[in-house]
Formats: C-alpha cells, structure tokens, sequence
C-alpha cells in the first residue's frame, strides 16, 4: 500500500514547471535586475517635460575663493566663485593661474609668476607656511603680500574661530617673509563669477 501524499509530491515539480513556461516565453530574462537609466523620480503632469539639468546644478554645491590681485600697484580682494570645494592648495592654484578674463577686463593683474609646480602648504592652526617651489623663483614684496593674503583669509574662512592667520613665504635659497590676516585689506572686495569666464 503506497503512503498518502507520496502521489502528490511526484506532481508538485510538474505543476510548478507548467506554471513557470508561459513566463519563460514571453521574454522575461532569467537573469535577475537588470540596470537599466535612473531610477523614477515622481508622476509629472500631463504637458511637462523633467528637466535634469535644474536638479543636477541644484546639487554641486559652490564655494566663495578669497583671491588678492593688484590694480594701480594696490592690492584688491576679489571673491570668486567656484562649483565645488577649494582647500588651501588649490586657492594657491588659482592664484597663481592669475585674473581670470572677467577680472583682466577689470584692469586686475598679478605679481606672481605662472607655477608649474604647486607650493606647498602647512597648517598648525592659525599659522601657515607656504613653501615655494624652487621653478618660482625669487618674489617681490607685492607678490608676498597677494600669496600671503589671500593665504590668511582663506585659512580665517577654514576656521573662523581663529580671528586672525599668520602666513609665512618660504621662497627658494632659504628667504622667508611673514604677513598677518590684519594686514590684508578687505573693505575693497570685488564679487567675480565662476573662473576662466
């Protein structure tokens, strides 16, 4: 006499393959998610097209880059705008790259020579040490005062708790400069737009 039920586990394999043939033919892949776009973000109304690009510009966040350049022997702050973050390196970067198109037609120029090599630059709290890459050279006194600077009131920015930044140049052969947030002028700030305009 055959158990009760051994019938029944015989015919379960087959009932679930006839169940699971009309899916396989209808060009559902076997291969689990497939990646395909971005996800769905929402119903829109009928007549309205999304615009990715509003919500793409809406996430990179920007940040204010203090620069000093120089107009009629003067130094000048200029705040420029950037998309993303810039830490102190990258603003000495900027600097050295000199006025973008907009602030040249503002009459800005620099002191500082073009640097294939990035300085070097050392934080221990309210000081900084800016180290000069030897391609640079030997600088004047304006071309201190715009590193050294813009510099301070970029660390000041960092950290605004320290209220005032000292900046020392280390230029090549061993001279070495030194300049104070306090010194730097801030009333004449000038606002530019994102760089290389």
């Amino acid at each position: 006499m055959r158990p009760a039920g051994r019938g029944h586990r015989r015919g379960l394999p087959l009932l679930l393959a006839a169940a699971l043939l009309p899916l396989s033919a209808c060009g559902i892949p076997a291969t689990g998610v497939v990646e395909a776009g971005e996800p769905a973000t929402g119903v829109l109304e009928p007549g309205r097209t999304a615009t990715p690009s509003q919500a793409e510009s809406a996430a990179v966040p920007v940040t204010t880059v203090p620069l000093y350049f120089v107009t009629d022997g003067a130094l000048v702050a200029v705040a420029r705008t950037v998309p993303g973050a810039a830490d102190l390196g990258s603003t000495v970067l900027m600097l050295f790259e000199g006025p973008d198109a907009r602030e040249r037609r503002e009459g800005l120029t620099t002191e500082l020579p073009p640097a294939a090599v990035a300085p070097t630059v050392r934080t221990d709290g309210a000081a900084v040490v800016v180290q000069l890459p030897r391609s640079v050279g030997s600088l004047n006194e304006t071309a201190v005062d715009q590193l050294a600077c813009t510099v301070a009131v970029a660390r000041l920015r960092q950290d605004p708790a320290l209220g005032s930044a000292q900046v020392t140049v280390e230029q090549p052969g061993g001279r070495l400069a030194g300049r104070s947030s306090d010194d730097c002028p801030t009333r004449d700030a000038r606002r530019a737009g994102s760089g290389g305009g």
